[in-house]
């Protein structure tokens, strides 16, 4: 009976939200991801995803993660063993800047099927695995933090707060995954991040730093652009 329950409450679905809140919650978003002050403490959770993407491919391409640092100017660090080069190498670099947005619109799809619980489920998993690999005391606070939200919300809230939650998180992962390109294009334009994972795309494919960018910048506007249609009900 219990298991049962707890099975229906993960993968049934929930009250599609009104127009209204879908709305709110991309403008909540957007007031977290565009003011530069407040930015500065939301990227955090962008850093999240993008180590976490990092990971991730690593794991799936058969590499060793020896572990993850988040720091507290919002950078991070993945660090995994393997082939030097190659396909999974190459993937595990591509990873970073496309996992924020691409999590955002697998999100989207989930909102749009209605499977609110499943998201938070599921995000809190994520973070679950990820804090395993966390290899520092301030990004195990961050991580531990995050999953504490994502679990208190699907567990003490009304179906309104979960769908407000779901929403905004979605929303933000969409709308923060734009800005970092952003930020490291500013960047090398003016001689930094040397070492980025554009540069660093660009060593292992012989592909110039710039198309990675580019890729970058095509992988977050497709995805808050189909992102937003499927939680806008287009």
């Amino acid at each position: 009976m219990v298991t049962t329950s707890l099975w229906d409450r993960l993968f049934g679905t929930q009250s599609a939200p009104d127009e209204w809140l879908v709305i709110v919650t991309g403008l909540a978003a957007l007031a977290i991801v565009v003011p530069h002050r407040v930015w500065r403490i939301s990227r955090n959770a962008i850093t999240i995803a993008h180590e976490g993407g990092h990971g991730l491919v690593a794991l799936a391409t058969g590499r060793s993660l020896d572990g993850i640092r988040l720091h507290s100017d919002t950078s991070g660090l993945t660090v995994s063993r393997g082939k030097p080069t190659g396909v999974g190498m190459i993937l595990t670099a591509v990873a970073g800047y496309t996992a924020p947005p691409l999590l955002g619109l697998g999100g989207a799809w989930l909102l749009a099927a209605h499977h609110i619980t499943l998201l938070l489920w599921l995000a809190t998993a994520l973070l679950l695995a990820m804090l395993v690999m966390i290899r520092n005391a301030y990004g195990a606070l961050t991580v531990v933090l995050t999953g504490a939200a994502f679990l208190l919300v699907s567990w003490l809230t009304g179906p309104q707060v979960q769908s407000a939650f779901a929403y905004t998180a979605v929303w933000f992962l969409l709308l923060g995954g734009v800005r970092p390109a952003f930020e490291l294009q500013s960047k090398r334009r003016h001689g930094g991040a040397p070492d980025s994972d554009a540069d660093q795309l660009a060593r292992l494919t012989n592909v110039p730093a710039a198309m990675w960018l580019f890729l970058f910048h095509a992988v977050s506007v497709c995805s808050l652009i189909g992102g937003g249609r499927w939680l806008l009900g287009l």
